[in-house]
């Protein structure tokens, strides 16, 4: 038997938009902070995907079985650089903290990416992985810079996806629904990833956590999530309008709430799950992919049964 809950959400509107308020302005600020910061220079802390930089390629010198190898340890290596390489031992040397290390085919190839490097540096990484992670095979080595213009191309394209994601979506929610629902709907998607965003400005700014393309990919996997619980909620009220048209229209989105609780929890619960799975287990490629699949489902599912009903209900007398 389905159980409807007793849901208040007329009653307690105000809650819900001083959370909704609070978490924007706290995601607004973030992003103002990286803007302004000397490092960040932009809203978000953009990864070598957007502003390139050197790939260095090592194969190892082992046969079928490697040496499993700790990506936290090379990382600190190449760190350490600027400690003791007179190639790195200046205020204008790039910044090492921003190495990205993946460990491909068994730990047998180590692909790492840092800002860009001179001759001089990028031969003084390898030495230092060769010397404390070899052998290598020097004839497999390979070393590639990666142009901004590239860089800049694929952030052009990147935000090209997303314009064109949210005018779909536009399109969509207003030939379905009136211009009240449609706008409603929109809003809670812009909510949505303003808190995605949000977030991961602050990551950025206070542990040093780059947004790259595997972030906007996650921007147009929440967008299609949110929009979809949120048709979901405006269906059913849409049909308490019709079935219970002699009570007054904040009760029929109570109602409609309390029906749509439950399945929307099951839903969002089962898409955790399996996220969950992928930061625990999927490895450091996957991590802040999955991290931010998960900050984009809770914060859908909030505005999908809270924000967006909530706001419905104050535009109607009766």
């Amino acid at each position: 038997m389905k159980t409807n809950f007793n849901v208040q959400l007329y009653k307690n509107r105000k809650i819900v938009w001083l959370v909704s308020f609070s978490l924007c302005l706290i995601s607004i600020i973030g992003m103002l902070i990286c803007l302004k910061s000397t490092f960040i220079k932009a809203p978000l802390n953009l990864g070598l995907d957007y502003t390139g930089g050197t790939q260095i390629t090592l194969e190892r010198s082992c046969n079928d079985d490697c040496i499993s190898l700790n990506t936290s340890e090379i990382s600190n290596n190449i760190i350490a650089l600027k400690n003791h390489d007179n190639n790195f031992i200046s205020n204008t040397s790039p910044n090492l903290s921003r190495s990205q290390i993946q460990l491909l085919d068994n730990s047998k190839l180590i692909s790492i990416r840092l800002p860009f490097l001179s001759a001089a540096q990028s031969n003084s990484v390898v030495s230092e992985i060769s010397n404390s992670f070899g052998p290598f095979k020097n004839e497999n080595t390979s070393v590639q810079i990666i142009g901004p213009s590239l860089g800049k191309q694929l952030l052009k394209s990147s935000l090209i996806s997303l314009i064109f994601a949210f005018v779909g979506i536009a399109l969509y929610i207003n030939f379905r629904y009136d211009r009240r629902y449609s706008f409603l709907a929109l809003f809670a998607l812009l909510h949505d990833i303003l808190i995605v965003c949000g977030v991961f400005a602050w990551l950025g700014y206070l542990f040093n956590v780059e947004v790259d393309s595997l972030f906007a990919v996650s921007l147009l996997t929440i967008a299609g999530y949110s929009v979809n619980n949120t048709v979901v909620v405006f269906d059913r009220i849409r049909e308490k309008s019709i079935l219970e048209n002699q009570l007054s229209f904040k009760y029929q989105i109570d109602n409609a709430v309390g029906a749509t609780l439950t399945r929307t929890i099951y839903t969002s619960v089962t898409t955790l799950l399996p996220l969950i799975c992928i930061l625990i287990w999927g490895g450091s490629t996957l991590y802040w992919f999955a991290f931010a699949l998960v900050i984009g489902v809770i914060a859908g599912s909030w505005s999908s049964i809270a924000l967006a009903p909530s706001l419905l209900s104050t535009t109607s007398k009766n």
